[in-house]
């Protein structure tokens, strides 16, 4: 079986998708597909018009191109006219739930647009059985045996990193720092936390600026740390001594930072929305988004090291829930299944 996999996502500053896109091209050979990453290193994913152009010319020109047998579409956008089968990871609906602030075409080309070019998909993966059950919410027309939860792998240094002792202050945030990340809540439980420090590593955005005057308003931006995006031995790093890692987003497809920070055996603490509950397992706390009380009880907790013992027992299970030979097994299922019924 050959498949082209749209890898254009890894390029430049790779979110949640390219780290998913790298993981799963590796995953996949080792499953014995042959999986054919196409990419454009001269496009910027990042710009809109770039995006686009990748998306409906340049990919199904590629795909075409590559002799395979089915076009997985891994960024949760579809060309209009596509030359193969088409197997499409719809990582979540956000455009639907939770980005009113993004201009009104973006929303429409990955909301509306997309979702008409899910319908003649030949299967669709979702990261979640949240996200599945939100993207039927919104297709009540489609057969639900089309669509199958698969849990993204987590890389396999972070289940490798040797954990020291946490540092008893860092609360680290990993995750682009937009609106729907709830970046603020953590910002406001700072004041409770004498000591404590909030490091936010990932690609910024406005949003980030609303944080920062946050801060300085109450009295702690000389204990809050905006990284943005770091190397990947930087993050390893901070996952191997940070005290605990916080994931307070409003809506997460799936939550890779509450997933890598549990398969390196990292207290972690994530809040009440979307995915996140899923993710934790019952193996971490789950705390009401909004309520900036309980973050703070949550954290002075976990800085305190309360939760360590929790986060070291919980890590081999989490290493083994979040495979990459799982996930790239149950995707090469996937593809067949997709061939089967085209």
């Amino acid at each position: 079986m050959r498949v082209a996999l749209d890898a254009q996502l890894t390029v430049g500053t790779a979110t949640g998708i390219g780290e998913y896109v790298r993981g799963l091209g590796g995953a996949l050979r080792r499953c014995g597909v042959d999986a054919v990453e196409l990419r454009e290193p001269r496009l910027d994913p990042w710009r809109f018009d770039r995006r686009v152009l990748w998306d409906q010319v340049l990919l199904p020109r590629r795909a075409r191109a590559s002799g395979a047998d089915l076009l997985h579409c891994a960024a949760g956008t579809v060309p209009l006219h596509a030359p193969l089968p088409v197997l499409v990871t719809v990582h979540d609906v956000a455009w639907f739930e939770a980005q009113e602030h993004a201009p009104a075409y973006a929303r429409y080309y990955f909301g509306r647009f997309a979702l008409a070019r899910y319908r003649k998909a030949a299967r669709i993966v979702t990261d979640s059985a949240f996200s599945r059950d939100a993207l039927l919410a919104l297709m009540p027309d489609a057969d639900p045996g089309n669509v199958c939860a698969i849990h993204p792998g987590v890389a396999r240094e972070f289940g490798e990193l040797i954990r020291e002792r946490g540092d008893g202050r860092t609360i680290l945030a990993v995750g682009t720092v937009e609106r729907r990340k709830n970046l603020g809540v953590l910002v406001r439980a700072l004041a409770a936390l004498d000591g404590a420090r909030l490091v936010a590593v990932g690609p910024q955005t406005p949003y980030a600026r609303e944080c920062a005057a946050l801060a300085a308003e109450i009295g702690v931006a000389d204990r809050f740390e905006l990284s943005g995006y770091i190397s990947r031995e930087r993050l390893l790093s901070l996952y191997r001594t940070c005290a605990v890692a916080a994931v307070p987003s409003l809506y997460e497809g799936f939550g890779y930072a509450a997933a890598q920070a549990l398969c390196s055996g990292v207290p972690c603490i994530v809040s009440d929305r979307s995915s996140l509950p899923e993710v934790a397992g019952g193996d971490a706390p789950v705390v009401a988004a909004a309520s900036v009380g309980a973050w703070a009880k949550a954290l002075d907790a976990a800085l305190r090291g309360e939760d360590d013992s929790r986060a070291a027992d919980a890590r081999g299970r989490s290493i083994a829930r979040f495979s990459w030979e799982t996930s790239g097994r149950e995707t090469a299922h996937a593809y067949a299944a997709a061939l089967g019924s085209s």
